[in-house]
């Protein structure tokens, strides 16, 4: 006797359907759409991925790696400027903002750690333009941070030159020196992981500390009786210049995504952040208040120019390789930034091909080049200063961070007294990126146009 053919063989019916199953699946067409849009979505991955086995690995940096990349990054130029901004605003308004940015720059760094835990796969400015704003604060965010390494980078070569003229009488055309620096810069920012960085921040901060050191006993030795003055009253373009100096020897956040991103353990920022502060904040106010109460108010920018010609040649050598490296931090993470973006999602991330190392170093020349060419159209460096830190700094170490407590919080603004006051503190850290970005965009343009000795691609002697 044949078989028996049910009806639910026939039509592929369950004959045990789940009572909550829908008529869809009970006929065999599943559809899964409601399904997917229960499912949560997964985690986004951060730009380098599971590092297993990967022949490239970035992500094995050490808390105290971190903050001597970010103490070389941050002291190293910023640091020159100083007596000369302390002498522009006088020594009381100077000590009042130096202290008040500096934690303001503390608490925002650590603003930037938070947005961090909160969204793990962010590893750039870029990444944390987008969560604010889309798309269009992904490429505004990723161009703002490229454009602002690269004008560090051309300060670096400014400086170098700077130097080389200072140490060889201007031995040849000041060209030829921001060639030579571009060549070593960019010799020196090949390796493509952070780790591998870490040791030459300790020789640039140990640079910039015995160079500012021999400053200031030089200094100090040479002008004991110069004349300073407890508060100035300058022109509006002088005293925000002065004022900006200030603000972008703090201003290395634009940075922090990027170097959180290859910590072993992202946790351990703060650490990292408290080392930054407390060796800057502490550098800042007695270099700039030990060099100024000696130099006086003809102070120069550069400080060590104020050292006399013999021991501004010793501190200019010792200081020589911060001038290098520190910006060769700045030109490595921009590097690093293109390529992650170019590359991200692929294999060739984590290769040692040459299609991998090419582009690497295709990407490094291209920066340096730029880098050279701002700084030989730009050769003023306190001018140049002022407006790198009213285009970019304003924004990334002070109105961004604000801006990314203020999204966190979003519903919570109001809901203690706790809140209400982190509240106003970061709508005043917006509201003064605001104020910094317009009113420095204005006194650092019209003091380039107004210098005497703004001339562009020039030989002369910029010591």
């Amino acid at each position: 006797m044949p078989p028996v053919t049910t009806m639910s063989e026939i039509v592929d019916i369950d004959p045990h359907p789940h009572p909550l199953s829908s008529p869809q699946q009970r006929h065999g067409s599943l559809d899964t759409t409601d399904m997917e849009e229960k499912r949560p979505d997964p985690e986004p991955q951060d730009v380098f991925g599971d590092e297993t086995f990967a022949e490239v690995k970035y992500k094995v940096l050490k808390w105290w790696q971190c903050g001597l990349l970010m103490v070389a990054e941050t002291i190293s130029l910023g640091v020159l400027s100083l007596p000369a901004a302390v002498a522009g605003l006088g020594l009381v308004p100077a000590i009042i903002i130096l202290i008040s940015l500096g934690l303001l720059a503390s608490y925002t760094g650590y603003v930037i750690g938070q947005f961090k835990w909160r969204y793990p796969h962010v590893s750039s400015m870029a990444d944390a333009g987008e969560i604010l704003m889309g798309p269009l604060g992904r490429e505004l965010l990723f161009g703002g941070q490229i454009l602002f390494l690269v004008f560090l980078m051309a300060s670096h070569i400014l400086t170098f030159t700077v130097a080389m003229n200072t140490l060889t009488n201007h031995g040849t055309c000041s060209i030829v020196f921001g060639v030579v620096g571009l060549i070593v810069s960019l010799l020196i920012s090949l390796p493509r992981t952070l780790e591998k960085m870490s040791w030459l921040s300790l020789v640039s901060f140990i640079s910039i500390f015995s160079a500012v050191m021999v400053a200031m006993i030089a200094i100090g030795i040479q002008k004991p009786g110069m004349t300073i003055e407890a508060f100035t009253e300058p022109s509006l373009v002088t005293g925000f210049t002065a004022a900006l100096n200030i603000a972008l020897s703090y201003a290395s956040h634009n940075t922090f995504f990027n170097m959180i991103a290859e910590l072993k353990d992202p946790k351990d920022f703060p650490k990292a952040l408290t080392t930054l502060q407390c060796i800057d904040i502490s550098l800042y106010i007695v270099c700039g208040v030990v060099i100024y109460r000696f130099a006086g108010v003809d102070v120069e920018s550069p400080a060590l120019g104020s050292a006399g010609p013999l021991m501004a040649k010793v501190a200019y050598g010792v200081a020589l390789p911060t001038i290098l490296i520190a910006g060769v931090i700045n030109g490595h993470i921009a590097c690093k930034s293109i390529y992650t973006r170019v590359f991200a999602g692929t294999d060739r991330m984590h290769k040692r091909d040459r299609i991998a190392v090419g582009s690497w170093i295709g990407i490094a020349v291209f920066l340096w080049v730029v880098a050279w060419i701002i700084a030989s159209a730009i050769p003023v460096f306190s001018t140049l200063l002022s407006l790198m830190t009213a285009l970019f700094a304003s924004w990334f170490s002070f109105g961004l961070p604000g801006a990314f407590w203020l999204y966190m919080n979003k519903t919570l603004w109001l809901s203690s007294p706790r809140k209400v006051a982190l509240t106003l503190l970061n709508t005043f850290c917006v509201c003064l990126g605001i104020l910094m970005c317009g009113l420095g965009v204005y006194s650092s343009g019209k003091a380039i146009h107004d210098d005497p000795g703004s001339r562009s691609f020039s030989c002369a002697n910029n010591a």
